[in-house]
């Protein structure tokens, strides 16, 4: 159906940045929504940020003025540029996309993760 390939992941120190890209492939025809989710040790997954097919951005207030999120539709590829880091943002990233507005945890199509450190 959809397959999705992510890169980026890696080792970071507090104050740093990095870059997560996402490559979608297959039927993207009905693809809306594309973004990211992370999930921390003890912790529930949780919205980083989307991007509709029309350019609507959602983050979380967590991250908000930290990282922007962006999409190459006729690429159907998502970056997340992820500036100022802290080791709050340690998590495993997941890309994701739906066919709605929204992402769905059981609807959606989603990559395997990658991790992303902060060192303090």
């Amino acid at each position: 159906q959809v397959q999705l390939v992510e890169s980026g992941g890696g080792l970071v120190q507090a104050g740093g940045s990095l870059t997560l890209s996402c490559a979608a492939s297959g039927s993207m025809f009905s693809i809306n929504a594309m973004g990211w989710y992370r999930q921390a040790p003890g912790k529930q997954r949780e919205l980083v940020a989307t991007i509709t097919r029309l350019g609507s951005r959602n983050y979380a207030d967590s991250v908000k003025g930290r990282f922007t999120i962006s999409r190459d539709n006729p690429r159907n590829t998502v970056s997340l540029q992820m500036n100022s880091l802290k080791p709050e943002d340690t998590a495993v990233y997941y890309c994701a996309a739906d066919e709605g507005v929204r992402i769905s945890l059981f609807r959606g199509y989603w990559g395997q993760g990658t991790q992303v450190t902060v060192s303090s």
